[in-house]
């Protein structure tokens, strides 16, 4: 390296990797509202109720959505009315029962995974199989012990679907 100054240091000239990187940033500290915002969703408690609520939400829309698509097979003998009826009805009772079980889940789903997340003070794949084991176990909990067991091979399997494919669009 030739030196060109007086002080014998001569700066290497810029490369193409220096002129692209972005200058830094300085690093802004969170306000006292946003600590508390995280301390507040940080409890288990709390993402497990919102995640119930949520979950309760979208399962009344689907329930309603798919109670729509029900068909009597009585249709061609009824009037408009009674078909009206018939169908308010159906998506009524789709949607309630879809949203009690989806917010079950949901709660389920997301104590499990907190739980687990605090206890190993880690967030990685082990806290969604294990959520979802719990979860797929406690569901189907009444068909016995064999359906526990596929209850929880298959909600865990779906979790790690449902997570790989989250991981990799955001």
């Amino acid at each position: 390296m030739a030196s060109t100054s007086g002080d014998g240091f001569s700066p290497d000239p810029p490369t193409s990797n220096d002129a692209e990187q972005p200058p830094i940033a300085p690093m802004r500290m969170p306000t006292v509202e946003e600590i508390r915002g995280q301390d507040i969703w940080d409890n288990c408690a709390v993402r497990s109720v919102v995640s119930g609520v949520m979950g309760g939400g979208i399962g009344l829309f689907l329930g309603l959505f798919l109670g729509s698509m029900d068909n009597s097979l009585m249709q061609d003998e009824m009037t408009a009315r009674q078909q009206f009826v018939y169908t308010a009805k159906q998506m009524g009772r789709r949607g309630w029962g879809s949203a009690k079980s989806f917010a079950v889940m949901g709660f389920i789903f997301s104590a499990a995974e907190c739980v687990v997340e605090k206890a190993r003070a880690k967030h990685d794949m082990t806290n969604t199989v294990v959520a979802g084991c719990v979860t797929g176990g406690a569901i189907s909990a009444k068909g016995g012990p064999k359906a526990a067991c596929a209850g929880c091979a298959g909600f865990a399997a779906f979790s790690v679907l449902i997570e790989k494919f989250l991981e990799r669009h955001t």
